[in-house]
């Protein structure tokens, strides 16, 4: 008699279900004060370009919930993208999002390293999962984005195969991001007060995505510069007026 062992099954079995309406959802804190800058000027640019429509979901330190061999598993990126959703009920809060059950899946996520391990690299395929096996393994989301801003360095992975592969930067150290058609990048400035290497967008053709700010200003800048030009054409029709007066001639008479 030949005893059989059954073959170790590696591949875990993924189920999109409805989170329990009584599912404690942990409110952790971030890990450092960066985050929210961060994650809140990516969204502000792509609003600011009119790229937020209603269908979309764009969160930040927000669930993302898959059922792993029959138990919830819930990871809260930093950052994340999700092209098509589904509706709510007016009045509906949504609490998480559990991708293919509530819209689309998950296109791109973002992870802001910590001065602490934060496991944003890890590929724990065991509970609980590393976020890097999450999220390549069980969302498989097309795009992961991990960024030290204490370094600063950008890395982008998108899936090949099943597995992540890391994408190579243009010249100016952008990296583009299909999910979006668009190139995400490091940027030294200033926002709100707060100057430090920031995460942006560029078009296709180079153009920064401007953030709302900016968006004001120049528009401020604009409407000042044309204010100075019709100030400009009042003086000099008035200059010409008083010389054709000095001539003996009334350039009211002249329109």
């Amino acid at each position: 008699m030949v005893l059989e062992v059954p073959a170790i099954k590696t591949e875990p079995t993924v189920t999109w279900e409805a989170l329990p309406a009584d599912f404690f959802l942990p409110d952790d804190p971030v890990e450092n004060i960066q985050q929210p800058p961060l994650a809140a000027a990516l969204t502000d640019a792509l609003g600011a370009d009119g790229r937020i429509h209603p269908e979309r979901l764009i969160g930040s330190n927000f669930g993302l919930v898959a059922n792993v061999n029959k138990k919830i598993v819930v990871k809260a990126p930093d950052w994340f993208y999700v092209p098509q959703v589904y509706s709510v009920a007016e009045g509906t809060i949504r609490r998480s999002y559990t991708p293919n059950l509530e819209g689309a899946p998950v296109a791109v996520v973002m992870e802001f390293l910590s001065q602490e391990e934060g496991g944003e690299l890890s590929v724990r395929s065991t509970p609980p999962y590393g976020k890097l096996y999450f999220y390549e393994r069980i969302l498989q989301i097309p795009t992961y984005v991990t960024y030290d801003p204490y370094e600063p360095s950008l890395e982008v992975r998108c899936l090949q195969n099943g597995r992540y592969a890391l994408q190579a930067a243009d010249a100016q150290g952008r990296v583009w991001i299909p999910e979006i058609e668009l190139f995400l990048g490091i940027w030294l400035g200033e926002r709100l007060q707060q100057t430090m290497n920031w995460l942006r967008w560029w078009d296709g053709a180079g153009n920064l995505l401007l953030w709302s700010a900016e968006q004001a200003e120049q528009e401020r800048q604009r409407a000042e510069q044309e204010r100075q030009r019709a100030e400009q054409e009042r003086q000099r029709a008035e200059i010409l007026a008083a010389k054709l007066r000095e001539l003996g001639v009334d350039p009211d008479q002249l329109t």
